[in-house]
């Protein structure tokens, strides 16, 4: 599948913007400030309703603008429609007219993978990120998946609120726990059995963007050691104090190791950045294998950044999605787009809010 039409109304600089793209790579091109990567984080919001950028919709919305609208059209097998719009009043979301009910119906319609240098949070920045990488990854493959992130999130936020008050009831406090122990182990069942599936394709990516480097190796670290049930009852003295559900999914991470060392606190600026690139292009690759057709993939101004060895190691991906009548979204510089692309692509030239088509 991929996207065939992209229509934007008061998003970012575009105040309207219609646009037909075929399958292949699309070089969008311009200077800094003109809306190049606002057209990758629209297709984004699309296929995850998040910005990669880490705002919020109201961000979006154009300068005096009340509202903004995406809609897209997909293509492959079959032809769907969808729209959505944002205001601080109103939020729609459809496919073929028809209102999406359930984000678990939704989530996976539309499959991205974005490369951006927001990416070297995922290496560097707190746990949170790596959880709603993972999260995102299951939500799109594990059709259960997302409800039961719903539900614990829902019930961790009830639980909490009970913790709070001043005297804590105990039947609706284990009322509680079981259902979050329930909804929990589910979430860490899924990324417990994801790691093993991207790890190997992790590793492998890395050894093409380094191929003389060391070994990458990813581990889950769940809070719960044990058994999540036996390890709440051991801390629930301590989270009546603090007020707080102290272990759950919540608090897990995902770790990286090159050579056994922890990539965080020994690895340098150019190896997190290598070891980022990886675990996106072993997300792409798990999507591929899984879906059998790969997600659209949404490049922004990495390429530039990379020397020719990083460049080198993520060609053979893009040139996957080549042959497989997949889409990339790239974008660059007039003086710093890869050479080495050819020119079997379709550029774009983008200058204040506008999207015109290149030779």
């Amino acid at each position: 599948m991929h996207l065939s039409y992209l229509r934007l109304r008061d998003f970012r600089n575009y105040q309207q913007a219609d646009q037909a793209f075929e399958p292949g790579f699309h070089l969008l091109l311009g200077q800094n400030a003109q809306g190049k990567t606002n057209v990758l984080e629209a297709i984004y919001l699309l296929a995850t309703l998040r910005s990669f950028r880490g705002v919020g919709a109201s961000q979006m919305v154009r300068h005096g603008a009340k509202g903004l609208f995406v809609g897209a059209e997909l293509r492959g097998q079959q032809r769907c429609r969808i729209r959505y719009y944002w205001s601080s009043q109103q939020r729609r979301l459809s496919v073929d007219q028809e209102p999406v009910k359930r984000l678990e119906d939704y989530l996976g319609l539309l499959r991205a993978v974005v490369f951006c240098t927001e990416d070297l949070q995922l290496i560097k920045g707190s746990p949170k990120g790596r959880r709603r990488f993972m999260d995102l990854l299951l939500a799109q493959t594990e059709p259960t998946y997302l409800h039961s992130l719903q539900q614990y999130v829902r019930l961790l936020r009830s639980r909490n609120a009970l913790l709070k008050q001043a005297r804590v009831d105990a039947g609706s406090l284990e009322a509680f726990t079981s259902q979050l122990v329930l909804h929990g182990q589910s979430l860490i069942d899924a990324r417990v059995r994801l790691i093993p599936r991207l790890a190997p394709l992790a590793q492998a990516a890395y050894r093409r963007i380094a191929p003389d480097a060391e070994t990458l190796s990813m581990e889950y670290a769940p809070s719960a050691r044990e058994d999540f049930a036996s390890e709440l009852r051991r801390v629930a003295i301590r989270e009546k104090m603090v007020k707080s559900t102290l272990i759950g999914p919540h608090r897990d991470d995902c770790l990286f190791k090159l050579n056994n060392q922890f990539v965080c606190d020994y690895g340098s600026e150019g190896q997190k950045r290598s070891v980022a690139i990886a675990l996106k292009m072993a997300q792409a690759e798990l999507l591929t294998h899984q879906m059998g057709v790969p997600p659209i993939l949404l490049i922004d101004d990495v390429m530039g950044e990379l020397d020719r060895q990083r460049r080198s190691g993520l060609l053979p991906l893009l040139e996957r999605a080549h042959h497989a009548n997949g889409q990339v979204f790239m974008t660059c510089t007039e003086e710093n787009w890869p050479r080495e692309l050819g020119r079997r692509l379709y550029r774009w030239h983008v200058q204040s809010g506008q999207l015109s088509k290149g030779h």
